[in-house]
């Protein structure tokens, strides 16, 4: 006979997950290789053998994991192609033309600004943060670097952006989601935000250039010429090159699907490299006196694995190096058992469990609010999913805001200011563990300068303690529209 989890058993396995993760931060230099992924699995057996103490049986528990698991296989997809995206991107020329010609019109000081405002535009234009990350978002990593600014402010940076319009275009899958879940439509729900959003991004411009401005840039790691000459020495570079990602963000805009999207982005990448790269293509193959050949090892090469053009600057060659599909199976590895984890936790209601005292404590606007945010982030480490932590506390928290008389753009404002945002600042969320990997920075050290992601909820919780334009509707209306 099944039972309830009492509050220590639901807490048990978040507690020693957190502790495994902890010790991994300190003892390993890789936490994401492996370590990470086994205290997953781990926490996850722990969970497991409570789900059985409290009468839940294997087939129940095994049939929401490989559920979970499946809601994760689109994410997981997009992975995949982002790696073959960024290999062919490379070899094409696409990334090093993007870092050519940035280093001749930004300005250093005003760059984070820069990375800022063009990840919002990308990200506000084709809907997808992780889109702008993998295409724009890597150029823009590699012209910080050359003008030697610490990577992890710049990848802060980039993930401010890309977020501002994951959150706020109505092209984004969350922007469509949040509203669903709280009961009001997309527009509405769109013009609500606006409210915090446009203070947030302020705010995080405001202190993206105070940091352009006191940077100290004498410590150029490597200096800007070099970096030009080393990629001028080593590709063709062209302004032609910017069809391939005009075309990839047009394609967005149609409202073709992520996956074949990116698919055609990495083909036209590929197609790009044996048109204007015969020379690279012939180095990454190592094959000579055939270019056909040539051209499909080097194509296929970038779009599974490594790929490094030598260059005289060690750094330069960093920069320039990718890993294809094969970069991305450590971070599909963490996700996969992210899933088993939180669906293990789900299956159970030990996650039901632990956020039942939130809802009850939630007297006040402010405090109302402050659980949502709470609620929501709780999900985004527990369950490793942004979409999760939409759903999951939209369907807690909607009857709540009902009963009291909110309407349902406060609610979906706040499933987005913290669901969406703050996902990407857990190392083993999926978007977390992909933006890192993609960028090649750790979600530890980023997270501290995704500025927009930080201020976000603390915005959300400010105006609603504040009782800064919260929007009421009586109880009995909000009821009859849940019934329509």
């Amino acid at each position: 006979m099944k039972r309830e989890a009492n509050l220590f058993e639901a807490l048990l396995p978040i507690i020693i997950l957190i502790v495994l993760l902890t010790l991994n931060v300190f003892i390993f230099e890789d936490s994401l290789a492996g370590p990470n992924q086994i205290a997953l699995i781990l926490a996850a057996s722990v969970a497991g053998l409570i789900a059985k103490r409290l009468g839940y049986q294997w087939e129940t528990v095994r049939s929401k994991v490989v559920s979970t698991i499946g809601s994760a296989m689109p994410s997981i997809l997009i992975l995949l192609l982002i790696g073959s995206l960024a290999g062919t991107w490379m070899i094409s020329g696409v990334v090093p033309a993007m870092i050519y010609y940035g280093l001749d019109i930004i300005n250093p000081k005003l760059f984070l600004v820069t990375a800022v405002l063009v990840g919002a535009i990308v990200s506000m234009a084709t809907g997808s943060s992780w889109s702008t990350v993998a295409t724009i978002g890597v150029a823009l990593l590699g012209i910080g670097k050359a003008i030697g600014m610490n990577e992890a402010v710049v990848a802060g940076a980039i993930i401010s952006g890309a977020y501002f319009g994951d959150k706020m275009s109505p092209l984004s899958d969350t922007t469509n989601l949040a509203p669903a879940m709280a009961g009001t439509d997309i527009f509405t729900h769109i013009r609500y935000m606006t409210i915090t959003t446009v203070p947030t991004l302020i705010l995080t411009l405001l202190i993206s250039l105070f940091i352009g401005l006191r940077y100290d840039y004498a410590g150029t790691v490597v200096n800007v010429d070099t970096v030009q000459s080393a990629i001028a020495g080593t590709f063709n570079t062209s302004p032609v090159l910017f069809l391939v990602p005009v075309a990839l963000f047009a394609i967005i805009l149609l409202r073709v699907p992520p996956i074949p999207a990116l698919m055609t982005g990495a083909i036209l990448g590929g197609i790009f490299a044996i048109v204007f790269q015969p020379e690279v293509v012939n180095t990454v193959a190592g094959v000579t006196g055939n270019y056909a050949k040539a051209s499909y090892v080097a194509v296929m090469q970038s779009m599974f694995g490594e790929v490094s053009l030598s260059t005289s600057d060690p750094k330069i060659t960093k920069l320039l190096s990718t890993s294809g599909m094969r970069g991305m199976l450590d971070t599909i590895w963490l996700i996969l058992t992210a899933m088993v984890f939180g669906g293990i936790m789900e299956s159970a209601g030990l996650l039901k469990r632990i956020t039942q005292p939130i809802i009850k404590y939630a007297k006040s606007t402010g405090s109302l609010v402050t659980s949502t945010v709470v609620t929501c982030l709780f999900f985004n480490t527990t369950a490793s999913d942004q979409y999760l932590a939409i759903v999951v506390p939209g369907r807690m928290f909607r009857k709540t805001y009902q009963d009291k008389g909110y309407a349902p753009e406060l609610l979906s404002r706040t499933l987005e200011d913290c669901g969406t945002v703050t996902s990407v600042l857990i190392p083993w969320n999926t978007c977390g563990a992909t933006q890192s990997r993609v960028l090649g920075v750790e979600t530890w050290a980023y997270a501290p300068y995704a500025f927009f992601n930080i201020i976000s909820p603390m915005m959300t919780i400010l105006f609603a303690y504040l009782n800064i334009k919260i929007r009421r509707i009586k109880p009995e209306v909000a009821r009859t529209s849940e019934e329509i």
